[in-house]
């Protein structure tokens, strides 16, 4: 599903709200989370995860094309761990 479909969805869902409101409000939903991560922030959504930020060590990589060893600088990386709700969801039968 893309942003585009999520905010159709939930327009569909509630057509009492106008689709730019719907727009606005999944915008401003991930902009908050992606801005708490750049803080360096945990986001938890109850039943459906943890988002958190994972910080990876500098390492010599190898360039797959050429075989050339290559360093790879120190980064940090999103991380989300699901939520037992969501994992139990993903594997009830039907």
């Amino acid at each position: 599903m893309t942003k585009s479909e999520l905010i159709q969805r939930i327009s569909d869902m509630n057509p009492h709200l106008y689709q730019r409101d719907v727009e606005r409000i999944v915008s401003t939903i991930f902009d908050e989370i992606a801005e708490a991560l750049a803080h360096g922030q945990r986001v938890e959504l109850r039943g459906f995860g943890a988002f958190s930020v994972k910080d990876r060590d500098s390492r010599t990589g190898r360039n797959p094309r050429t075989g050339e060893t290559v360093h790879v600088e120190s980064k940090r990386i999103p991380f989300f761990k699901t939520g037992k709700l969501l994992r139990e969801r993903l594997n009830a039968t039907d």
